[in-house]
């Protein structure tokens, strides 16, 4: 079979990272004379890389995270608030598996959100699905949801993301049905999924922000009871970086 020909095939087949690496392969073969089982592993591997490839744009794209921060770009050097080895053994995703879920407590600046979204790029590329939200974004989302009574849905949807970041929970306006949703989310991904909250709120002042003692005693209750808190306490990084002369 000529070339042309196979190479119909596979794009028929839809097969478009073999299509991609066709000529790559039977080169290599004629250079190297691979035998048959070898030319086809280097074009099933191809194939391999390329769905492997397209599915974590997907699911990049589906988390929606607003910036391209990883572990391997954040700063450590500046913020001694933060334990790199901590940081990494985290990176190995133990605490997915675990369902456990990771506070970051701060002050604005200290790298709350870069660490979260780190972290969420190493699971996307591990193969989970996640989801970033601004707290403020997903509070709004929750409360419109009222509105057409899909509330249930869209909890059913949040619940099944095996990571959730909720961003920058801090000094909002919370209307008492916001707050009810926000419950049950927490309560439905409860020994279940993992979340990540950045907030620059110590627990005691979450009373503050959802006004009501008792359901913030059954928030923290499920939160905490499998759950890594880091407190960071280092300098802001927005700040301009010494000059070491």
């Amino acid at each position: 079979m000529k070339t042309p020909e196979l190479m119909e095939i596979i794009r028929t087949l839809k097969l478009h990272g073999m299509a991609r690496a066709l000529e790559r392969e039977l080169q290599r073969a004629e250079t190297q004379g691979l035998s048959h089982p070898e030319l086809l592993h280097g074009l099933l591997e191809a194939e391999a890389n390329h769905r492997r490839e397209r599915s974590l744009n997907w699911r990049i794209r589906q988390a929606k995270l607003p910036w391209d921060w990883t572990l391997q770009s954040f700063p450590f050097r500046r913020q001694p608030g933060v334990s790199k080895t901590q940081i990494m053994t985290l990176a190995g995703l133990q605490f997915i598996e675990r369902a456990d879920n990771l506070v970051f407590i701060g002050d604005p600046g200290t790298g709350k959100s870069g660490l979260a979204i780190g972290l969420m790029r190493e699971a996307l590329a591990n193969g989970y699905r996640g989801r970033f939200y601004k707290a403020q974004d997903l509070l709004d989302e929750l409360y419109a949801s009222i509105a057409d009574r899909s509330t249930p849905r869209l909890i059913r949807k949040l619940a099944r993301y095996a990571l959730l970041i909720i961003d920058e929970l801090g000094y909002l306006t919370l209307k008492p049905e916001q707050a009810n949703a926000f419950f049950k989310l927490m309560d439905e991904r409860y020994t279940r999924k993992s979340t990540i909250i950045t907030t620059n709120l110590p627990y005691p002042e979450w009373y503050g922000l959802f006004e009501r003692k008792s359901l913030v005693d059954a928030l923290l209750d499920r939160l905490k009871h499998h759950c890594i808190t880091i407190q960071i306490t280092g300098p802001s990084l927005r700040s301009p970086e010494p000059d070491p002369s």
